[in-house]
């Protein structure tokens, strides 16, 4: 397993949809996963330390195990089948350690919510992984092909999200879908 830290999200201006960047500790590979619009708001808030008014879905989550006496150890992508990323949520509660299959995009939500580290199996960095040959400075470069969230204005973002159509969702999605490297 290699750990892996967020590098932030982006969003693929063409097929409008988010991606979350995960990046290798060792710092050699990156691992785009593109995303929901929801869950790309949600890392989203928690990467730029914003609360919301009233606890989402990912915060209240984090307290529901918070009040049964559980902690999140960590959580690990596992595999990447039929172009989907699945992943794990490790829980530990009295002494044993309990495994809950999760979206991944949820997995990093709540894992930037309880600062439980992060993992992806070897397979998925191996399969999935994209290396930059370089420095740091021209990987940055590569990486601009996507406007990263941060950089847009938040009630911009949100009427995007109200203002798109499902088909346009749906087609942008279905053209920019990432083929696994066989």
């Amino acid at each position: 397993m290699r750990e892996m830290s967020v590098y932030g999200v982006s969003f693929d201006l063409v097929g409008k949809q988010p991606i979350v960047l995960l990046k290798t500790a060792d710092g050699d590979k990156f691992l785009p996963v593109w995303i929901g619009h929801p869950e790309a708001a949600s890392i989203l808030m928690k990467l730029q330390d914003q609360a919301p008014p009233r606890p989402q879905t990912h915060d209240l989550l984090v307290d529901v195990i918070s009040q049964l006496d559980a902690e999140i150890v960590r959580v690990t992508v596992t595999e990447l089948r039929e172009n989907t990323f699945h992943a794990t949520i490790t829980l530990r509660r009295n002494g044993d350690e309990i495994e809950v299959d999760s979206r991944t995009s949820d997995a990093i939500a709540l894992a930037l919510r309880t600062d439980a580290k992060i993992f992806a199996s070897d397979e998925v960095v191996e399969e999935s992984g994209i290396e930059f040959d370089g420095t740091g400075d021209e990987a940055e470069l590569r990486l601009a092909a996507v406007t990263p969230l941060a950089d847009l204005d938040p009630d911009e973002f949100r009427r995007f999200l109200d203002t798109v159509s499902p088909e346009e969702f749906a087609q942008g999605f279905e053209e920019d879908e990432p083929e696994p490297e066989a």
